[in-house]
């Protein structure tokens, strides 16, 4: 399964990301050519992460479509499916562009239930006062 592989590219980049804090989902962008499926990606994500900061986390999957010219008609068009036909002709004589990228594109955060240090403090009160 690739998927093991593209989650663990994922976690590295979602822990530089994340620096040390929590992390409760990922949104990520990735080509359709990666023939990538959003369970099969949170199975592996979940089983490579136990232990870091993006243990339980969640991975949201965007497919981004492939650009596909016919060698026969010349027609394009783009499709979210790695195996697809001429929208034109129905050839599968195609050429492809694209389809092939993994981007990490956001993180949430999980929320501290408890920043430690002098809450007065934190606040920007002199220290002493009420």
């Amino acid at each position: 399964m690739h998927e093991f592989g593209i989650a663990e590219a994922i976690l590295t980049a979602v822990e530089k990301r994340a620096d040390g804090r929590r992390v409760r989902q990922a949104r990520v962008r990735a080509g359709a050519l990666l023939r990538l499926t959003e369970p099969a990606v949170n199975l592996a994500f979940s089983s490579i992460s136990e232990g870091s900061v993006a243990e339980g986390a969640h991975v949201e999957l965007v497919i981004v479509p492939v650009r596909m010219t016919c060698r026969s008609c010349g027609s394009t068009s783009t499709s979210v499916e790695p195996f697809a036909l001429c929208a034109g002709c129905g050839d599968t004589d195609i050429d492809t562009e694209g389809g092939e990228d993994l981007v990490l594109e956001s993180i949430q955060l999980a929320e501290a239930s408890h920043v430690p240090g002098n809450s007065r403090r934190d606040r920007g009160n002199p220290v002493g006062s009420s």
